[in-house]
C-alpha cells in the first residue's frame, strides 16, 4: 500500500473487527497486522529469528490479552535495543489508573480508551491514523537497529 504497517495487538474478534472497519471507513491505507495474543506478538518482534518482520508504524496494543499481557509487551519492546524506540498507542477498555500509570511509566507513547460508540470509535481511530501515519515523524529504521 504506503509502505506503513499498523501492528494490531488484540485478542477480541469484535473489537479487531470494529478497529478495521474503522480503518478502512476513514480510508487509512495501510497494511495491518494482527497479533491476536501476547505470545503472537512477542513473536512477530522476537522470533526464533529475531527481527525478521517489518517494523511497524504504529502499534496498537490491547492491555488485557492471553498468554502475555499488553504491559509485559510493552516492557519487552522497550527493553530490547532493536525496538525500543518503536511507536506503541495502548489502545485498550481498560479504565484502570494504575494501568495508565503503569503503562507510561514503562514507555507507551500514548493511553487511549476505546469508545463503547462507534461513532466516537472511528472517530478516534481516524485521529489515531492522521497523527501516527501522517504527522509524526517516525524514527529512522537505522535508529532502531543501533
Amino acid at each position: 500500500m504506503n509502505g506503513k504497517l499498523i501492528l494490531l495487538i488484540e485478542d477480541n474478534p469484535d473489537d479487531e473487527a470494529l478497529t478495521l472497519r474503522a480503518l478502512k471507513k476513514n480510508e487509512i491505507q495501510s497494511d495491518i497486522k494482527v497479533a491476536r495474543d501476547g505470545q503472537e506478538a512477542l513473536d512477530y518482534f522476537f522470533g526464533d529469528q529475531g527481527l525478521i518482520n517489518p517494523m511497524p508504524t504504529v502499534v496498537l496494543l490491547d492491555l488485557m490479552l492471553p498468554k502475555v499481557n499488553g504491559l509485559e509487551i510493552l516492557r519487552r519492546i522497550r527493553s530490547d535495543k532493536r525496538t525500543r524506540l518503536q511507536p506503541v498507542v495502548i489502545l485498550t477498555s481498560s479504565k484502570e489508573e494504575q494501568d495508565i500509570i503503569k503503562g507510561y511509566e514503562l514507555g507507551a507513547n500514548s493511553y487511549i480508551r476505546k469508545p463503547v460508540d462507534f461513532i466516537q470509535f472511528t472517530e478516534a481511530v481516524r485521529q489515531l491514523g492522521l497523527y501516527w501515519l501522517i504527522i509524526n515523524e517516525a524514527p529512522p529504521a537505522l535508529a532502531r537497529n543501533s
